[in-house]
């Protein structure tokens, strides 16, 4: 087998703010896995909040090529990464969930296999999801919910986290008046104390709140908790929700877990993270970071696993390098073709020569 990576860049259609920074762009690291003819394609996107640089990407890319490489072929390797002895404990969770993904999609395309079948899921996944409205004016944050709930979407999440709590409540009012049927999310991405949350949190449920991501700061699981217990509305946890480990301390504590790719560590990890979840009275919402639809695609496949989707993070982009999940009505879904379904998009960017930064083969 033989492991080449590309970096380029990703641009957003307008900057996105949340309550803790404003994001107008992103790398995306293309990892590419070849053998017998065929590859396979998987994505990591740089993330200064999780510490995952592009270059600490290419260096940690460069490292595994040798123990990759090693494998006879990409079965065995995926079948290794799933028991979680194909790559050095250190590996972070976005690069070994990319190079999965390779693997998944390399091995799907041997099979002439979708991935959601290696996976145990006949029927192709498709799943509403919610579409992102950022910290935003309530006028244009009314546009913006008319516009998408035209479109097709019927959930839509609404970041807070002003500086003033009626901000957001005038937010959130705005959103539900410009799509009134629509299914609504909040996302706070701990932004309050346990205080306010317990105070404002009600005031959400009387707007149509469905529920809320992580309302109080990471780091202290038992004051999430009792935020959930007190709660009108389902709390999500998200920044608290990144490992397996973390699903067992959470498991029943809270009502949602966000489990992202990027995050946990990739299909297989997620997977565990399921089934520790499975009976304990938290459900799973999917989520991501921004990306393309290659980084999107694997998280599809999943989509039947989770009562909450939040897979829109290719939706942002102002172009889509990838294509084949869908999205722009509202529904991702698998396109059905092997492997994770993706392709690069027409105009070319994304094609496996096609410019960016090139690692060198050896």
């Amino acid at each position: 087998m033989r492991l080449t990576w590309r970096t380029s860049q990703l641009e957003l259609t307008e900057p996105l703010r949340i309550s803790r920074s404003v994001m107008a762009r992103r790398d995306a690291v293309w990892v590419a896995i070849e053998h017998g003819g065929l590859r396979g394609y998987g994505e990591a996107v740089s993330s200064d909040y999780l510490g995952l640089p592009t270059r600490r990407i290419e260096r940690c890319l460069e490292e595994s090529r040798p123990g990759l490489e090693r494998f006879p072929e990409p079965e065995t390797a995926l079948a290794e990464f799933g028991r979680g002895t194909a790559a050095p404990e250190d590996l972070p969770a976005g690069v070994r969930g990319a190079i999965e993904a390779a693997l998944l999609d390399l091995v799907g395309n041997r099979a002439g296999e979708p991935v959601h079948r290696l996976l145990g899921t006949d029927l192709p996944p498709a799943a509403a999801t919610a579409r992102t409205i950022g910290i935003v004016a309530p006028v244009p944050a009314a546009v913006q919910a008319a516009r998408l709930s035209m479109s097709g979407f019927t959930v839509l999440k609404v970041k807070a986290g002003s500086a003033d709590p009626a901000q957001d409540l005038a937010r959130v009012e705005a959103v539900r008046t410009g799509a009134p049927d629509a299914r609504l999310l909040l996302d706070p991405n701990g932004a309050w104390t346990e205080g306010q949350a317990l105070d404002l949190l009600p005031r959400f449920a009387a707007l149509g709140v469905e529920a809320v991501e992580q309302p109080v700061a990471p780091g202290r699981p038992e004051v999430l908790a009792r935020v959930a217990k007190n709660s009108p509305i389902p709390v999500i946890a998200d920044e608290d929700a990144v490992s397996y480990e973390d699903a067992l301390r959470l498991a029943g504590q809270v009502h949602g877990f966000n489990i992202k790719l990027a995050k946990c560590g990739g299909v297989s990890v997620a997977l565990r993270i399921v089934e520790a979840l499975r009976g304990s009275g938290t459900e799973v919402m999917l989520g991501c970071l921004t990306a393309s639809s290659l980084g999107i695609a694997p998280a599809v496949h999943l989509a039947d696993r989770a009562r909450w989707v939040d897979l829109d993070g290719h939706l942002l982009l102002a172009d889509d390098p990838w294509t084949g999940i869908g999205g722009a009505d509202g529904t991702v879904r698998t396109s059905g073709r092997a492997g994770l379904g993706v392709r690069p998009s027409p105009d070319g960017s994304a094609a496996p020569n096609a410019g960016g930064r090139q690692a060198v083969a050896r």
